[in-house]
């Protein structure tokens, strides 16, 4: 496989299906290793991991013979979920967690089934891309369903206001440049989902309403997980001696029948 990447070709079906697998031992890995003594090295080792696969793609993209001022700043979000997913998983901090949680599972994993992308394996780019987006999902799915770290509605709320607050700088430095990073100013040049949302800025209005909504339901089933089932009291003592006499002696004649 070499050239030009083709969105549903041979090689994205052949690392969507590795992709796959690996989400599925990373968790295993990381049930394995919750609350245990290996755990802190376990989720600092896979921090270093993604840092030393995604900072060699950043310098690449500042050397002078790569650099675009239009696409060589980290400043899409799959590139702060990147960053987030590094500090989350070194610190475990549930904010941080949260972001990667919400960002990696809906918003990376949407890039990995439509790619921005033009070169195809073995091209470095491509190794990298892919390499970075699998990363950030696996330590969402790692931080989450591996060591036990659940989003909550207050997290929810978080990460919608962070996102906003991104979505609104990040749009007035693409009106200031030129840029499009987010493509919160314009559609992707290759097909995406956005193709179906409408033209700018409808089609910002309707994925900040949709993603609102998918984020809530991916929260809802880990609130509903962790309330605890209603169990009858027993009754006590004050509720015994309330019974009224006659209600007691009715009671002790149909034990007695």
């Amino acid at each position: 496989m070499s050239g030009r990447f083709e969105a549903f070709g041979t090689s994205h079906y052949l690392v969507l299906a590795l992709f796959m697998v690996g989400a599925v031992v990373i968790v295993w890995l990381g049930r394995r290793v919750r609350h245990s003594a290996i755990e802190l090295r376990a989720r600092r080792a896979f921090a270093v991991a993604i840092v030393v696969v995604a900072l060699p793609m950043q310098i690449l993209q500042f050397l002078p013979g790569d650099w675009d001022l239009a696409t060589s700043l980290p400043l899409q979000l799959c590139d702060l979920a990147c960053i987030m997913s590094v500090y989350a998983l070194w610190t475990r901090r549930p904010w941080a967690a949260a972001l990667t949680y919400y960002w990696g599972l809906t918003l990376t994993t949407q890039a990995m089934i439509t790619p921005a992308l033009s070169q195809d394996f073995p091209n470095p780019r491509f190794i990298g891309f892919w390499a970075m987006h699998a990363f950030v999902v696996w330590a969402a799915l790692y931080l989450t369903f591996g060591l036990g770290i659940r989003p909550t509605w207050q997290l929810f709320r978080f990460t919608v206001l962070t996102t906003s607050a991104y979505a609104a700088l990040v749009m007035l430095f693409n009106f200031g440049v030129g840029t499009n990073y987010g493509y919160l100013n314009r559609k992707p040049s290759s097909a995406s989902i956005l193709d179906i949302l409408g033209p700018w800025p409808g089609y910002v209005l309707a994925e900040i309403a949709i993603v609102t909504v998918v984020w809530a339901l991916i929260t809802w089933p880990w609130i509903v997980s962790r309330t605890p089932a209603v169990i009858p009291a027993t009754p006590t003592a004050k509720h015994v001696s309330a019974i009224k006499p006659s209600e007691a002696a009715q009671a002790s004649a149909e034990e007695a029948s």
